[in-house]
C-alpha cells in the first residue's frame, strides 16, 4: 500500500514513528510537506502536484497538520478527499476541532460537560468585574482562542489580575474565552488517545511545580492511567461529536464528574507512547490499513 504522511518535517517524533511502523508493515511511505502541495482544480480531475509532478497513485494519507497552517492543511486534505483517497483526518473535522469556540458549542449541544465558559465580542462594553463574578469569582482561566500546547492559557488568581488581563486583551482585539477554574483537578488532566472509536491509551499528566497547565510540551509529567467507564464514554462521545477517528481527548476530574478540556485532532505520540509503553503509531497504521481497504472495496463495488 502507498501511504503519504502529511507533515512539515520527517524529524518530528510522531512523523518518524508513523514512518517507521508503516515501513515495518511493508508499506511504501512518503513524507510530504503539505505546504509544498499545489492543488490543481479542473473539471472532474483534481490533482496534487509536488515539485511540479503529480503525486501518482496513493492509497491513504495520514495528515499531521500544525496549528499555524490549519486552513491550507484542510484544503490539501480536501483535495485528497476529492480524489477518493482515504484519510485518517477529514478536512471538516480538522476545521471543527481547531475552532475552540465552535468545539465548545458542539460539545454543549451534545450534553458533554466542560468548564463553564464565556465568550463575548471585543466591542462589548460589559463590566469586566461582572465577567469574573459570572464565572464564580477568581481564580479564573483565560484562554486565547488561537493558543496550543498550553500557550495562551493564563490562570488569574485575583479579581484585580483578571480584570487587568481581560481589559488588556480587549484593547488588543484578541479573541479569547474566560473559564471557571476547576480547583479540585489540582493541575492534573488525562490525555485519552482514541483511534476508530476505541480508547487505545491513556496517561495522567501533571503540570510542573507552580504551573497549573499539565501539557507535556510545557514540562508536564505523564504516567499511565486507567479510565472509568464514564470517562471512556465521554471521550468517545467527544470524538464522535467532532467527527474525529483519531484524536487526543483531554479530560479533568471534577466534583461534578469528568470535564472535557480539549479534543485534539493531531495528537502528539511522544509523551503518551513514552508514558504508557503502548505502540500507538502501529495502531494508527493498522487503522489506516483498515480504512484504505474499505475504501478500495467500496470503489470496486461501485465500478462493478
Amino acid at each position: 500500500m502507498k501511504l503519504v504522511i502529511l507533515s512539515r518535517s520527517e524529524y518530528i517524533y510522531s512523523t518518524a514513528r508513523l514512518y517507521e511502523e508503516a515501513e515495518e508493515r511493508g508499506h511504501e511511505v512518503e513524507i510530504i510537506d503539505p505546504l509544498n502541495c499545489k492543488l490543481l482544480m479542473q473539471k472532474n480531475s483534481p490533482q496534487i502536484l509536488v515539485e511540479g509532478d503529480d503525486i501518482g497513485q496513493v492509497d491513504a494519507i495520514i495528515p499531521r497538520i500544525g496549528t499555524t497552517f490549519t486552513q491550507y492543511g484542510a484544503a490539501v486534505i480536501r483535495q485528497y478527499e476529492m480524489m477518493n483517497i482515504f484519510t485518517t483526518l477529514h478536512s471538516n473535522a480538522l476545521l471543527r476541532s481547531r475552532d475552540k469556540l465552535r468545539s465548545m458549542q458542539l460539545l454543549s449541544r451534545e450534553g458533554i460537560d466542560f468548564p463553564k465558559t464565556l465568550h463575548f465580542s471585543p466591542e462589548n462594553q460589559w463590566n469586566v468585574e461582572q465577567i469574573v463574578d459570572y464565572m464564580g469569582g477568581a481564580p479564573v482561566v483565560v484562554k486565547v482562542l488561537e493558543g496550543t500546547q498550553g500557550l495562551g492559557v493564563m490562570l488569574l488568581d485575583s479579581k484585580m489580575s483578571a480584570v487587568s488581563t481581560i481589559e488588556a486583551l480587549q484593547s488588543l482585539g484578541a479573541k479569547f474565552v474566560v473559564q471557571e477554574f476547576i480547583e479540585e483537578a489540582k493541575g492534573v488532566d488525562l490525555r485519552v488517545l482514541v483511534i476508530n472509536d476505541r480508547v487505545v491509551a491513556c496517561m495522567r499528566r501533571e503540570g510542573k511545580s507552580g504551573d497549573f497547565r499539565s501539557n507535556i510540551h510545557r514540562g508536564g509529567m505523564g504516567t499511565p492511567a486507567h479510565l472509568s467507564p464514564q470517562e471512556e464514554k465521554i471521550a468517545l462521545k467527544a470524538c464522535k461529536t467532532m467527527g474525529l477517528q483519531v484524536a487526543g481527548v483531554d479530560l479533568i476530574r471534577s466534583r461534578r464528574g469528568p470535564l472535557v478540556l480539549e479534543v485534539n485532532s493531531s495528537p502528539g505520540l511522544e509523551g503518551i507512547e513514552g508514558a504508557t509503553d503502548i505502540n500507538i503509531a502501529q495502531e494508527m497504521i493498522k487503522y489506516t490499513e483498515w480504512g484504505a481497504s474499505r475504501k478500495s472495496l467500496k470503489i470496486d463495488r461501485n465500478n462493478g
